[in-house]
This record gives C-alpha cells, sequence and structure tokens, in this order.
C-alpha cells in the first residue's frame, strides 16, 4: 500500500478533494491546510497567528461541546476555515486529553499514559479557540443555548456536540466496580493503569477474562487487539501458562477478522481461548467468578484473577434523564445514539436544526474510532462554514478510516477504508478505490494488512503522530 505526501497550503475544498482521492491509497492521515492567508487573531486578551480562512463570516458563535478527537478537530478547523468572523468555543472539564488509541500498549508496558496525555492548549494559542472549562447539563434548542453544571449558559449559532460515550452498569458491575476491581479500560486513563497492575499480579496459570458487547461499540478491532497484547505480554514475561478468554456477544471477530482469527488459533493458540455468541454473562466484582450462557445453551463458569469486561456503552447524556435525552437527541431506535444526516452531521430531530453531532456519540454508518471521528469533524465543519456563508454542504463527502493494531509487543497490522455518500440509504458506506459503493453487486469492504510485521507497527507510531497533530497541534 502506497503512501502519499502532500505538502504545501490547501484550501478547504482541496482537503476535500484529498479525501477523495488520495487517503483511499494510503493509511496516513493528512493534516488540512486554510487557504493561503496568515493573519493575526485576537481572543479573549489571547493574540495568536494562525492560517485562518479570509470569509463573509462575521459575529457567528459556534459551540463544540467535548473536547476529544471529534471535539479538538472540530474546533480547530472551524477557526481556521470559518475565519476571525467566527468565534468557536470549545467546552471540557479537563486541561487535558487522554488517548484511547495506543492505550493496549500500556497493558504491556511500552506506553504509559502520561505519553498518551496532550494538551489543548495549542487549540487556543495557535487558531483562538476559547476553551470554557465545565460540564454540559441541558441543551436548550429554543433558545440555542447551553447550560453548564456551574450555573452558565453559553449562546450559540450552531452546536456541535462531541460527547463521547457513557458506559452501562451491565453483567452484575456498577460504575465504582469499574473505578476499583474490573476496570473496562475502554477510556485511556486510570483504569487502564489500574488494568495494567492487576495483569502484572497475575501468576503463571491463572486466568484474564475480557468481554466483549454487541455492536457496535468504540473501537471494532480493540478487543481483539487488547487480547493479543495481554497474551503476547503474558508469554514473554515467563507465564505463558496463563489463559486469555475472550467472551465475545458478537457471532464473529468484528473487524480485521482474517488477522486475529489467524493470531487466535496460531501465534496465541497456546493462551487465548475466543468464544463467541455468549449471552447472560455474570460477573462477581469480588469473587471475579465469570458465568456466561455458550451458543449451545449451556450455563459455564471461569474462576477468573483479572475481569476485563468492556460493557455495552452509549452517547453520554443518553440515559434516562441525561441531558442528551431531555433534548430529543438521542432518537436512534434503541436510544443509544444520535441519528445524523451525514452531509452535515446535522442532528434528524425535527425541532434541532442547527445541532451537529460528532465522534462516537452518532449513528452514522462508519465505525466509532479515533480517526474516524477525526475525518467526520472535518466534514461536519466544512459543512457548518459552507451553511454560515449561503452555501450547501458538498453532496458527496468522503471519509476514510484507519488504524493499526498491535499482536505483539513489536508487530502490528492495519485496517483501513475509505467511506463514501450513499444518497439512497443517506449513510457512510464503504468505497472501492474507483469511488463506487457497490463492486460488481456486492458492497466493498475494508482492506486489511495482509500479514503482520513489525514494519506495521513502526508505521503505527507515524500514523498516530500524525493524526494528533492533525487533531491537536
Amino acid at each position: 500500500m502506497k503512501k502519499i505526501q502532500i505538502s504545501g497550503e490547501l484550501s478547504r475544498r482541496q482537503w476535500m478533494g484529498v479525501a477523495a482521492g488520495g487517503l483511499v491509497a494510503g493509511l496516513v492521515p493528512f493534516a488540512g491546510w486554510a487557504d493561503n492567508r496568515n493573519m493575526t487573531v485576537v481572543n479573549r486578551r489571547q493574540t495568536v497567528t494562525s492560517p485562518l480562512a479570509i470569509t463573509a463570516i462575521t459575529g457567528k458563535k459556534v459551540v463544540v461541546v467535548g473536547a476529544g478527537m471529534a471535539g479538538m478537530t472540530a474546533a480547530k478547523y472551524l477557526r481556521m476555515w470559518g475565519g476571525k468572523g467566527l468565534e468557536v468555543t470549545l467546552v471540557e472539564p479537563d486541561a487535558l486529553y487522554t488517548s484511547s488509541i495506543m492505550s493496549n500498549l500500556v497493558l504491556n508496558g511500552s506506553r504509559t499514559i502520561a505519553g498518551l496525555q496532550f494538551s489543548r492548549d495549542t487549540l487556543t494559542q495557535r487558531y483562538g479557540v476559547v476553551r470554557k472549562a465545565g460540564t454540559v447539563v441541558s441543551v436548550n434548542r429554543s433558545a440555542k443555548t447551553v447550560g453548564l453544571a456551574d450555573g452558565s449558559s453559553l449562546p450559540y449559532d450552531r452546536l456541535v456536540l462531541a460527547p463521547g460515550v457513557s458506559f452501562d452498569n451491565a453483567y452484575g458491575l456498577t460504575q465504582t466496580d469499574y473505578n476499583t476491581r474490573t476496570p473496562h479500560a475502554w477510556r485511556g486513563g486510570a483504569q487502564t493503569t489500574l488494568l495494567r497492575q492487576q495483569i502484572t499480579t497475575m501468576q503463571n496459570g491463572e486466568i484474564f477474562v475480557m468481554t466483549i458487547p454487541k455492536a457496535p461499540y468504540r473501537c471494532p478491532p480493540g478487543p481483539y487487539e487488547r487480547a493479543c497484547v495481554v497474551a503476547d505480554h503474558l508469554k514473554t514475561s515467563g507465564r505463558g501458562n496463563c489463559q486469555v478468554i475472550v467472551l465475545d456477544e458478537n457471532p464473529n471477530v468484528q473487524a480485521e477478522r482474517h488477522t486475529f482469527e489467524t493470531a487466535f488459533t496460531g501465534l496465541h493458540a497456546s493462551v487465548i481461548r475466543y468464544i463467541p455468541n455468549v449471552t447472560g454473562i455474570q460477573i462477581d466484582p469480588a469473587s471475579k467468578v465469570v458465568t456466561y450462557v455458550d451458543a449451545v445453551g449451556g450455563t459455564q463458569v471461569i474462576n477468573a484473577k483479572v475481569v476485563n469486561p468492556i460493557v455495552p456503552h452509549r452517547a453520554v447524556g443518553s440515559e434516562t434523564g441525561g441531558w442528551l435525552a431531555q433534548a430529543g437527541l438521542n432518537n436512534s431506535a434503541d436510544g443509544r445514539w444520535a441519528m445524523v444526516n451525514v452531509l452535515s452531521y446535522e442532528s434528524t430531530l425535527l425541532g434541532a436544526e442547527g445541532i451537529h453531532i460528532i465522534g462516537d456519540a452518532s449513528s452514522c454508518g462508519m465505525p466509532k474510532a479515533g480517526h474516524v471521528a477525526n475525518q467526520e469533524a472535518k466534514i461536519c465543519a466544512d459543512a457548518i462554514v459552507r451553511l454560515m456563508t449561503g452555501a450547501q454542504p458538498d453532496a458527496q463527502p468522503v471519509a476514510n478510516s484507519a488504524c493499526y493494531s498491535p499482536i505483539t509487543a513489536n508487530s502490528a497490522s492495519w485496517l483501513t477504508a475509505v467511506y463514501q455518500y450513499d444518497p439512497t440509504d443517506r449513510r457512510m458506506k464503504v468505497a472501492n478505490s474507483g469511488g463506487q459503493i457497490m463492486v460488481n453487486g456486492v458492497a466493498a469492504t475494508a482492506t486489511e494488512a495482509a500479514s503482520v510485521s513489525q514494519e506495521n507497527f513502526k508505521d503505527m507510531g507515524t500514523w498516530f503522530t500524525t493524526l494528533m497533530k492533525d487533531t491537536a497541534a
């Protein structure tokens, strides 16, 4: 797979052209550049020099809620493409962003949480994004305001919601159990460190159990990647008689199926036991006894040393009484996700015009993943700028999804796909390299690495660095 290098400054429209053409051939996400103009921007006593476009937008406000991969990218590109007449306020309680991408490598000690933390200061210093430390508690659609926990409110002309996901109480476990005894560690941070500590205490012959919820869930290949990383670490640290038991509520591996099935039955066959189609999972957080019902209806019991339940999750605020639910924005059939028009990521809810939802919280046809969130944010930012200048969103948006998965401490695989708008279903679908959604009447599929290699592992570092620079630098 050939990687494409691009240089110089690109307009917003040119960036979209690169996404449609160049990214179909490459794994590395590319930074977008604003129009070929530089200017000094004054923003709340902060003077910054950044490449902002000159547009007809004046006196407009966009509030972005959530500063993860989607929110940071949206805030950055709204400023770059919207120009000095567009004020962008980013609402987020935490000063640092901790990446979930690459966090599985914390479990084998090759990375640290500190090394996965990124400051959001550049968004203010370089692009003039106004940052507001706070937590959203309400959205008033008619007044066009966002209410915060401190009692203040922020007015907006357009609102971008990128709140991420929250994790259900599941399998007999609570949020306290996740934080103290049975970490899901599906958000990079303290739980990742806790899971690392628990794995470190395992003795040879003990059992590590992890669960995978029914799709959709955040990062489709991530659980299988984690199983491989943990198995490899146990083997290379002299605990090769340990078991990694994977209880999957799905009928089969959900991403990079060839890669992971090969790893499970070959490279890691002595350690990993993969069990699909399980139901009825129950976990005792104190004893670490796990019970489940297998595919033929039998009840099974596992006495584990470490339990890592990746539990079902949903858009933040979509729980009963949550702020997203109160605003009616969790309008998927199961109430877990926000339905959006993928030409602009505007909510499909009647009366929610001007509210856009991006990242893991939305349902759009693409996987819930960091690189995808970065891509969605750019499509959304482009659409908002167009709408604010009297134009219409791009009728044929294209997005690239790419990720790498470590299989051992020094080897990795990859998965990539280009998504194109399908006007019939009004969803984003995988396209082939010629830009067609259907190939000989058959839906196109994502492409995965032909083999696991050390070169892929090296490329993974480049991909991650490039993606984070494009998102937050």
